[in-house]
């Protein structure tokens, strides 16, 4: 994509931050949604909950990327973090979609995050985009989210809906908790070890989600994980060999669900999520082995 004016809503959080880096560095004039009261032209305001867009902040933007939603491992999911799971995810999509179908000239592209929760617990079955979606909680929610960008493709807006898997990343997510526990040597597998990991590292995420921003003839869903998806054990050795630290401190199974309550599932559930159409696009990884993901990752 040429030099243009492009709009990010999550650009906080660990992908949007990196995104937003990503875009500015080739000289792209990014615009950042807030919550707040914008302090200058290169943010808008907008209020989730309340379905709230200052559209007008969007006039001119060749592409708006929508990566905000409360964090889904940030809290036990009690009744009321799950409302705010959705709401965060359900409500901000349609108004960002609604917003977009309503510009006298839209955007080219609207990126609108999921995840591959949508597939539910897939066991050792390998699923890839054609998978129906699964059935629990946050398979549910990722159903809703997707469906809440239906405004924009509906008024002819380029709509992609990337589904990422467990980034590899330092700074945050799943894995930011795990690095400092590996470097302490108190690392180890998850339950069994037997579920499957579906991972992408950070800077391939960012790289497949411009991929998808430019390319013209690219709609509709994209799993963002890397090509071979390993079991948890795998994961484990793979991080104690990285970071030269013994990974013997296994979590069995009922203490996670004692921990993290029902999220457990998701946890200890195995998800073997291919990049089908994502490949077929000529996307190419830059890690797509866990050993170097890692390797990029710890820096």
């Amino acid at each position: 994509m040429e030099r243009s004016r492009i709009a990010v809503a999550g650009a906080s959080g660990l992908i949007g931050s990196a995104l937003v880096r990503s875009l500015a560095a080739d000289g792209h004039e990014v615009v950042r949604l807030v919550r707040r009261t914008p302090r200058g032209p290169d943010e808008v305001g907008w209020d989730p909950s309340r379905q709230y867009v200052d559209a007008a902040g969007l006039t001119g933007c060749a592409a708006v990327v929508n990566l905000a939603g409360a964090g889904v491992g940030d809290r036990r999911w009690t009744p009321e973090y799950k409302r705010l799971l959705r709401e965060s995810r359900v409500l901000g999509t349609a108004a960002l979609a609604e917003a977009v179908a309503a510009l006298p000239e839209p955007p080219r592209v609207f990126v609108n995050g999921s995840a591959i929760g949508f597939y539910g617990v897939t066991g050792d079955r390998v699923v890839d985009e054609d998978a129906p979606p699964g059935d629990g909680f946050l398979a549910r929610l990722c159903v809703e989210w997707e469906e809440a960008a239906a405004p924009a493709a509906q008024a002819g807006v380029r709509t992609v809906l990337p589904r990422t898997g467990l980034v590899v990343a330092r700074g945050g997510g799943a894995w930011g908790r795990l690095f400092p526990l590996f470097r302490a040597g108190l690392g180890g597998r998850l339950g069994d070890g037997r579920q499957y990991w579906s991972y992408i590292a950070l800077h391939d995420e960012v790289a497949a989600i411009r991929h998808l921003m430019d390319g013209d003839t690219l709609s509709g869903p994209f799993n963002l994980t890397a090509p071979h998806p390993l079991t948890n054990r795998e994961v484990t050795a793979a991080m104690g060999r990285v970071l030269h630290r013994p990974t013997v401190c296994a979590v069995p199974a009922p203490v996670l669900r004692a921990a993290l309550g029902e999220m457990a599932g998701d946890v200890l559930g195995s998800q073997r999520v291919v990049p089908k159409r994502l490949l077929e696009s000529g996307f190419r990884f830059a890690f797509p082995g866990i050993d170097e993901a890692i390797r990029a990752a710890a820096g």
